[in-house]
């Protein structure tokens, strides 16, 4: 059972979240109420490519190197950050990130060429990067609980903006979400506390992001 638990937690790591909410929308049928917007859906393979590859660079594994080479140094006790003050400069490494990930596509491809989830999912990134630095300083969530949070978050956002979209998708997200939280808690991670914390603050969080970030962006 331990070992079951451990692949979960390593499967669904946090930064490969993103990673796993751009394929369902990439490639599962959707289509937007708004039929003018660009759709992740019917975007071009080869363009579909390009930005996971720049999402896996930025998002997946600029970060996963930074932390590793923090931990070998000896700024981090364990690549999993388990101690609560160590967590604040890596979040600060994720937002920079993001951020950087955000002004790259703008500039490469601004007046919202791609579809508006593009430009907003490295924002939302950046936002809740920031909400656990400042959570962080007083309080230890689960990260891993977090990003099961922005996933759910991020399908609840995108579906409510579709008109055609497999909306079995959010249980299945929910499901996921559940076996991450049982899999932190059966390993002793984190406190029954710190991962509802994580999760139900990062899918409030990403979601009233999603909705509501592309009001400013127009």
């Amino acid at each position: 059972m331990r070992q079951f638990a451990n692949a979960i937690s390593w499967i669904f790591l946090p930064l490969f979240m993103p990673i796993y909410g751009l394929l369902l929308t990439f490639y599962i049928p959707s289509q937007e109420f708004d039929i003018s917007k660009p759709s992740m859906f019917e975007m071009e393979y080869s363009l579909k490519a390009q930005i996971l590859f720049l999402f896996l660079v930025f998002v997946t594994i600029a970060p996963g190197v930074s932390f590793i080479l923090m931990y070998k140094r000896g700024l981090l006790s364990s690549v999993e950050m388990e101690e609560r003050k160590e967590r604040l400069f890596p979040l600060f490494i994720m937002l920079s990130y993001c951020i950087l990930l955000f002004f790259l596509f703008w500039k490469k491809a601004p007046n919202l060429f791609l579809p508006e989830y593009i430009y907003i999912l490295p924002l939302t990134g950046a936002i809740v990067a920031l909400i656990c630095m400042i959570l962080t300083i007083r309080f230890k969530i689960s990260l891993h609980a977090a990003g099961a949070g922005i996933f759910v978050g991020y399908l609840c956002a995108f579906a409510s903006n579709q008109i055609e979209f497999h909306v079995v998708l959010i249980p299945i997200g929910i499901l996921i979400s559940g076996l991450i939280l049982s899999a932190r808690l059966y390993l002793e991670k984190h406190s029954p506390q710190q991962v509802y914390l994580g999760w139900s603050l990062m899918f409030i969080a990403s979601y009233l992001s999603l909705k509501y970030i592309p009001l400013i962006l127009q």
